[in-house]
């Protein structure tokens, strides 16, 4: 590995990029790894085609947008018009982010941190997590499932292959109804099934009109209620699949049958929802405390809240967590004691703790 970098930052959202233009901008050296094709596939998977972004700002924030150039403008626009603003943004300034990089560890070393990925490990001197909240859930089965994506960045890859989509929510719904649409605009007759575990599938109004519409157009669809995956195996040929149960028929004498499908892992799509950072930090060794009742005013009696310096940084050396990830709140140490401090999910914060965790980390480089 080459010399290390002074920063590396898990995540290509607002906090991620914010953190990369100010490093770009004092001399510090950094990469981004972000796991999804592009920047912001955070806010491109959760927010619906269409919805406004706004410059929100919590009422008692009383600073403005620490890195301006990320600001979303004063009169809302489309989600698609602020990414597509901000990947000129990006490509303009000639960031350094290495996309479809899945972060899976981080170990100490002697002369600093190396972060371990799908893609290589990279050496650090410190590490920034700015993943965000909205962590896709592993898909749980018997067997390694991790050909199985998580969303859809591009719906043509499932051209004349029969897909599953496991699900049973609106971005479920928005998965299937793109790959429709693809499949019939190709004339592709391969159908899409969708399975969900419950025996009913919970989409509101607007996305069930709009699947609806793509299947009175002729969508191709199989809907399997009731469908659980259950094992990921390697067929004759070599090809890993993923076999789901679609029912089941318990005996007396104890020999259950059950029926089920098999498709190869590459045509599956799981959105089953997403998980907070809590395993993650778990898995790193990074403090989390407990809510008890009376102490914590914005988090729930029992939920977990990672502990924080002022500079946010963890109680693992060298690792700081912002943005999403730390929302709605943390646990900050501050003066000798620890206390809940409140951490809005906005663009607003995400940024803002961008710029003071690169001023604090610039000051313990010595720079």
């Amino acid at each position: 590995m080459s010399n290390p970098y002074d920063i590396i930052i898990i995540g290509g959202g607002p906090a991620g990029m914010a953190t990369a233009y100010m490093c770009h901008k004092q001399g510090l050296s950094y990469l981004v790894l972000e796991s999804g094709k592009a920047i912001f596939q955070g806010i491109a998977n959760t927010y619906p085609q269409g919805k406004l972004v706004y410059p929100s700002k919590p009422k008692d924030a009383p600073e403005p947008f620490l890195v301006e150039e990320l600001r979303p403008p004063d009169k809302p626009v489309t989600v698609e018009s602020y990414l597509q603003y901000v990947q000129h943004f990006v490509q303009h300034e000639n960031l350094n982010i290495q996309t479809d990089t899945a972060f899976e560890d981080i170990r100490d070393e002697r002369d600093g941190l190396t972060v371990v990925t799908s893609r290589g490990n990279f050496k650090a001197r410190k590490v920034l997590l700015a993943f965000g909240s909205n962590i896709p859930r592993e898909l749980s089965v018997y067997g390694d499932a991790k050909m199985v994506a998580k969303n859809v960045d591009d719906p043509a890859k499932y051209i004349g292959v029969k897909t599953l989509v496991i699900g049973g929510g609106n971005t479920a719904a928005d998965v299937v109804i793109a790959v429709l649409k693809t499949k019939r605009e190709q004339n592709d007759d391969q159908p899409v099934y969708w399975a969900h575990m419950s025996e009913k599938f919970d989409v509101n109004k607007e996305t069930a009109q709009r699947l609806g519409e793509e299947i009175l157009l002729g969508g191709n669809i199989r809907l399997l209620p009731g469908a659980t995956p259950r094992i990921g195996e390697v067929d004759n040929e070599g090809i890993d699949r993923l076999v789901i149960r679609i029912n089941e028929f318990k005996q007396a004498d104890g020999i259950d049958l059950y029926h089920a499908l098999s498709f190869p892992m590459q045509n599956v799509i799981a959105c089953i929802g997403s998980q907070g950072p809590v395993p993650i930090f778990d898995k790193l060794g990074i403090q989390t405390i407990a809510c008890a009742s009376g102490v914590c005013t914005v988090a729930k009696e029992g939920d977990r809240l990672v502990l924080l310096t002022a500079d946010f940084e963890s109680t693992r050396k060298g690792v700081y967590v912002v943005g999403g990830a730390i929302s709605p709140s943390f646990m900050k140490i501050a003066a000798g004691s620890i206390q809940e401090e409140k951490h809005p999910n906005l663009i607003y914060t995400a940024i803002n703790d961008a710029y003071y965790v690169v001023e604090a980390i610039k000051k313990s480089l010595g720079r």
